[in-house]
């Protein structure tokens, strides 16, 4: 995946200044916050620039930012530096990164739908396996409706998210909570205006 193309236009669009999807969390992640443990693990996947992974060690967590871009890991260990908060960083593609078995307490996913089905698989596989009994799973993504937007997001429709995909991937989840809803967001130049998002809260 660092010899892809895909690789070389991520490094890119992290290459530019500032921070391509803002430094405040993702609204979704924000609005969960109360669900988030006092204490623990968590892990936030293609973690980018850092902007969520700050937020979860700005509420007491020990986090460890996941992405495959070290120019956005840069920005993660500076944005985390000003923040003063600890955040752990490790180079990683998702689709090949070896899970650990139940380690963490909370796993955060927002808009990672680089992910071509298969890999997907095997990514939500992961995250199953790495979560703790009982540990919490957000995820945010977008549907097929936001092809109509293009507001940000993958151009592929195999690569959004129904209701009854998450459903079905996550059925031996302990409690699986599904929304589904149009909003305006604003984050950074990466992600702006009408969405169509889906979200998704689950307990292992």
């Amino acid at each position: 995946m660092t010899n892809s193309p895909e690789f070389d236009r991520w490094q890119q669009r992290f290459a530019e200044p500032g921070y391509l999807f803002g430094t405040a969390p993702n609204a979704f992640l924000k609005a969960s916050a109360h669900l988030l443990p006092k204490g623990g693990r968590a892990l936030a996947i293609a973690d980018g620039e850092g902007r969520n992974g700050v937020f979860l060690a700005e509420q007491g967590l020990d986090v460890l930012s996941l992405d495959f871009s070290p120019v956005a890991q840069e920005k993660a260990r500076e944005l985390a530096a000003e923040r003063g908060v600890t955040l752990r960083v490790e180079q990683a593609d998702l689709t090949t990164w070896a899970w650990p078995a139940a380690q963490f307490d909370v796993v955060a996913g927002i808009f990672f739908q680089f992910a071509a089905p298969a890999e997907r698989v095997r990514i939500f596989t992961g995250i199953k396996q790495t979560l703790k009994p009982g540990g919490l799973l957000l995820i945010e993504g977008y549907t097929p409706k936001q092809l109509d937007y293009k507001t940000g997001g993958p151009s592929k429709i195999e690569n959004l998210y129904t209701r009854e995909l998450l459903e079905s991937a996550f059925a031996d989840f302990a409690s699986v909570e599904i929304r589904e809803y149009d909003a305006e967001i604003h984050e950074g130049a990466g992600h702006g205006g009408l969405s169509a998002l889906i979200d998704l809260v689950g307990r292992k």
